[in-house]
């Protein structure tokens, strides 16, 4: 016994060592700071105290380590460079890349066995977030029928009143935002949508169509009402902040239907209410903040619907609603639906009768509007080169690195676009620079020459695997790397334009202008809560959401995780820029769905859903 204590003694104080190593690297420290000492001491004792803390629970370790590292590859694929950039010997930079792994690994792993150890205990889980009630006062029978109908009902309008709180509460929180970027902010997409609302230019899908329509159909019901423009731009405005305001109380009532605490939901709906990128984006005129919504109604109605079996007209409606507009409010929402819909045919199996109808009338909606009524409006489609953002940018990557490139395959390449400035262009996180490059040349033989383009690539790739996944890399780093700091919700006003709308706040001063701006740097400045400004960090909570549900045993709720997951697949194989919050919103949104449905209990009895007053009386 005293042999194998200190054997794991000795191991801890390996995994220490590392863990120090890889930390004082990360951190940018030199050997010598006493920190590195600090940083020893707490790993050393957190260690010891996850290892007697495991003695007593039964954690999946397997899928703990794999977790842990899957989460090193990520953040070493970005970082790793720093650890080794004073050093030209490999074989000393391969040893000091395999300590720092180590280290990582061991610290990832038990930590990550640390959070399970609480995730996974669904009796503390249960005792810490649910409200209980006296189940007797549900069940009574004979003479006491009435009496339980009544306390059924209260709980029904509690839940009710929870979630119109939630909603109050969010669009109080943002109405100084709303004033004070009156009508709305509008970026250069957001003037091209109101052009083409206008008919000042054509329909275009670039943006999507769907979206227009709908901006249009506000702008006029706004101006027909007061004749103004600007006011009529700000009709549209308040219909997004209910939308995504009412997103959120659905997901509050979702979470009320569990009987969660309502100090939980209290510290749920102060996420949306107060971080001030929710404020900003909910005024900000772009299809993301809806399509976001959308995203969070989906996953939710998807909860009610597969877990509760919540099958009534209010949540089968909302399935369909936010499903079309997954579809058609961004390009990738289309793909991703298609990705989903096997998984979503195999999870409601069981309910095919109800469900099945409404995924065909989905699907179907989709393939019309895309197709037929678009093209009955001559709605122009995005060219061929804003769908193959990350393959051009991997060959680009190829030619910037002044690799050997065959005669032929040079003369392919230049049948497209002129190379001459093609080193000075090159932005290995920003793909519009070559997009335009090869807009400025000829796209249509790119496009006539599909096949050639992608033996192309194929080749290329197979040469120089390294160039491409460094390209890959530093295209997409953004959402998945918890440590890519990006400067969220700056944007304000009106872009230039002399369309008549403008900038018009309906209150300011210095003191309205310093507190935006404080809120919106604070991300930047105070640790922990800029965390919650982190594409990174909500891929990395998404991922362990999934694994605690796997660890619980209650894999029935991996469809919940099923839109979000696809959703960001189709981003990470098509994104032009690696660090745009607004591509993932839709992830940051979620966030509290992804943990809250992580540790929800397992559904023993329905007690206040409306369809159960009939059951109990």
């Amino acid at each position: 016994m005293t042999k194998k204590t200190d054997r794991i003694l000795l191991f801890h104080l390996a995994q220490s060592f590392f863990t120090t190593w890889a930390l004082m690297k990360a951190s940018r420290m030199e050997p010598g700071n006493i920190l590195t000492f600090v940083f020893f001491l707490l790993a050393f004792f957190f260690y010891r105290h996850v290892n007697r803390r495991m003695a007593l629970l039964e954690i999946s370790n397997r899928l703990s380590l794999a977790a842990a590292v899957l989460f090193t590859f990520l953040y070493m694929a970005v970082d790793y460079p720093h650890y080794i950039e004073l050093l030209t010997s490999r074989l000393y930079r391969t040893i000091i890349l395999v300590v720092i792994f180590v280290g990582f690994v061991s610290l990832f792993y038990n930590l990550l066995l640390f959070l399970f150890s609480y995730t996974c205990d669904k009796e503390l889980l249960e005792r810490n977030l649910l409200t209980h009630y006296q189940d007797a006062l549900y069940t009574h029978t004979g003479p006491h029928k009435r009496l339980s109908a009544c306390i059924s009902a209260v709980v029904n309008f509690g839940r009710s009143r929870t979630a119109l709180s939630a909603f109050l509460a969010c669009m109080l929180c943002w109405l100084p935002y709303y004033f004070y970027q009156y009508p709305g902010i509008m970026t250069p997409d957001s003037i091209n949508q109101f052009e083409q609302v206008l008919g000042l230019i054509p329909y275009s899908n670039h943006h999507p169509w769907v979206h227009t329509l709908l901006f249009g159909f506000f702008y006029r019901l706004g101006y027909a009402l007061t004749g103004d423009m600007v006011a009529a731009v700000s009709a549209y405005t308040i219909f997004q902040m209910c939308l995504l305001a009412g997103s959120i109380a659905y997901f509050i009532s979702t979470l009320r239907a569990y009987r969660i605490r309502p100090f939980v939901l209290f510290l749920v709906t102060g996420f949306y209410a107060f971080i001030p990128y929710h404020a900003v984006f909910s005024v900000t005129l772009w299809k993301d903040i809806p399509f976001a919504a959308a995203a969070l109604l989906f996953c939710c109605s998807i909860l009610r619907l597969s877990i509760r079996g919540d099958i009534d007209a209010e949540h089968l409606t909302i399935f369909t609603i936010s499903g079309v507009m997954i579809c058609l409010f961004r390009s990738n929402g289309w793909y991703a639906y298609l990705l989903a819909l096997p998984f979503l045919l195999f999870g409601f199996r069981k309910k095919a009768k109800a469900i099945y109808p409404l995924l065909l009338f989905t699907l179907l909606c989709a393939v019309i509007v895309k197709y037929p009524v678009m093209r009955a409006f001559h709605v122009e489609q995005p060219d061929f080169i804003e769908s193959v953002s990350i393959p051009m940018q991997q060959i680009t990557a190829v030619i910037c690195n002044d690799r050997a490139l065959t005669a032929e395959e040079t003369a392919l390449i230049e049948e497209v676009v002129d190379l001459t400035y093609i080193h000075e262009l090159y932005n290995p996180g920003f793909a519009d620079n070559i997009k335009e490059l090869v807009r400025a040349g000829n796209q249509d033989y790119l496009v006539a020459h599909k096949k050639e383009f992608f033996d192309l690539w194929l080749h290329l790739g197979l040469r120089y695997p390294g160039d491409y996944l460094t390209a890959y890399i530093r295209q997409t780093y953004g959402y998945w790397y918890p440590d890519s700091f990006y400067l969220v919700a700056e944007a304000e006003g009106v872009s230039a334009t002399d369309l008549g709308v403008s900038h018009t706040p309906l209150i300011g001063g210095p003191l309205v202008i310093k507190g935006k701006e404080i809120a919106i740097k604070l991300g930047g400045m105070v640790p922990i809560y800029g965390t919650l400004w982190s594409m990174g960090v909500a891929c990395w909570v998404l991922l362990f959401s999934i694994c605690t549900v796997v660890i619980r045993g209650e894999s029935y709720k991996l469809i919940c995780y099923l839109p979000s997951v696809t959703l960001l697949l189709t981003v990470l194989v098509a994104t032009p820029v690696a660090t745009e919050f607004r591509y993932v919103y839709f992830m940051v949104l979620c966030l509290p769905f992804y943990l809250m449905t992580a540790m929800l209990p397992e559904e023993k009895e329905r007690i206040d859903s409306p369809n159960d007053i009939n059951v109990i009386s």
